[in-house]
């Protein structure tokens, strides 16, 4: 399911450790991105509305986002920081690609310019 938190970006909710194996397998045709938010953290959301206001769909058509809620789902987290070998961090974001971590950043270094760069 595709939520729509701001104007420009689509969504896809992380909501179970099962969407794990989707995004590995989904990552062997486009790279997937995930951002890990608390939704009661005022960095995480100055970094979330900083992606969101920079996003183009038109320039991100082979990535895909997905949204982790970390205050639900912590044990999404978990296991993201142990199938992608990546310390734990919020905000953050991952990008995934042939089922690996090709790229991670948190906090003020979620850079929209940096991803893009990366397609």
């Amino acid at each position: 399911m595709s939520i729509k938190l701001l104007s420009k970006m689509n969504w896809n909710q992380l909501e179970n450790v099962a969407t794990l194996a989707t995004i590995k397998e989904e990552s062997t045709t486009q790279k997937v991105l995930i951002f890990k938010h608390s939704t009661r953290c005022s960095i995480s959301t100055m970094a979330l509305g900083r992606l969101e206001r920079s996003w183009k769909d038109n320039e991100m058509t082979t990535l895909k986002p997905y949204y982790l809620d970390l205050l639900n789902f912590r044990a999404i987290s978990n296991q993201i920081a142990e199938d992608f070998g990546i310390h734990h961090e919020s905000p953050q974001v991952l990008v995934i690609a042939n089922g690996q971590c090709v790229y991670h950043a948190s906090h003020s270094d979620i850079d929209y310019k940096e991803l893009k760069n990366l397609l």
